[in-house]
C-alpha cells in the first residue's frame, strides 16, 4: 500500500497546485489582455455606460427593437436555458404564449414569418444577437411608434450588421443594444 499511497499523495499536491493555483491564474492573465480586460466590453452611450456588448438587455417599449426572450429575465448574474426538451408541453406553451404576444405587438407580421429565435430563449437566456431577419420582421412596429420610413430603419439594421467571421464561421448578426442605441440617435 505505500507502494502506491506516495505517488498518489505527490500527484493530487501537483494537480492541485498545477489546475488550482497556476491554470487559473494563467487564464486570468490571457483574460486581461482580452478586449473589456476581461470585464466584459461596456457599451456607453452619451458618457455613460449603459450595457455590456455581450450580455442582452430587457426592451420593454415597443418603440424598440426587442431581443431574444431570456428564461432568466436577462439577470447576468445566473444564466441559463429552460433545459425543457423541444416536445415538453411546458415549454410548446411558453412558446405559444410568446407567439401570442408578438402577435399582439406586431400586428403586421404573418405568424409563419416570425423567426423562431423571437420566441425561443438560447442557452445561456443572455444572447444579445439577433439575426438581420428578426430584426427586419419588427421594423413595422418600431417605424410606425417612431415615425421613421420602413427603409431608413432597415439600412439601419444593415448599418449595425456584423458579418461572419472570416466570411464564414457563424451568421450575419445585429447587437440590439447597438441597435437601439443608433436608433435613439436617429433625428
Amino acid at each position: 500500500m505505500k507502494k502506491y499511497l506516495w505517488p498518489s499523495v505527490k500527484l493530487t499536491l501537483l494537480l492541485v497546485v498545477l489546475l488550482g493555483g497556476l491554470y487559473p491564474l494563467l487564464i486570468a492573465a490571457v483574460a486581461k489582455m482580452a478586449p473589456g480586460a476581461g470585464d466584459g466590453i461596456k457599451v456607453t452611450h452619451n458618457g455613460r455606460v449603459v450595457g455590456y456588448e455581450n450580455i442582452a438587455q430587457k426592451f420593454s417599449d415597443d418603440k424598440y427593437f426587442q431581443p431574444r426572450p431570456s428564461t432568466v429575465d436577462y439577470n447576468a448574474a445566473g444564466s441559463g436555458g429552460s433545459n425543457k426538451a423541444a416536445g415538453n408541453p411546458d415549454y410548446l406553451k411558453t412558446v405559444q404564449e410568446r407567439i401570442d404576444s408578438f402577435m399582439v405587438h406586431n400586428p403586421d407580421v404573418k405568424r409563419e414569418n416570425i423567426p423562431t429565435e423571437l420566441v425561443t430563449a438560447s442557452a445561456s437566456g443572455l444572447d444579445p444577437h439577433l439575426t438581420p431577419a428578426a430584426a427586419y420582421v419588427q421594423v413595422p412596429r418600431v417605424a410606425k411608434l417612431r415615425g421613421i420610413s420602413a427603409g431608413k430603419l432597415k439600412q439601419l439594421i444593415d448599418a449595425n450588421t456584423q458579418e461572419p467571421l472570416m466570411g464564414l464561421f457563424g451568421l450575419s448578426t445585429v447587437n440590439v443594444l447597438k441597435l437601439n442605441i443608433a436608433l435613439d440617435d436617429m433625428k
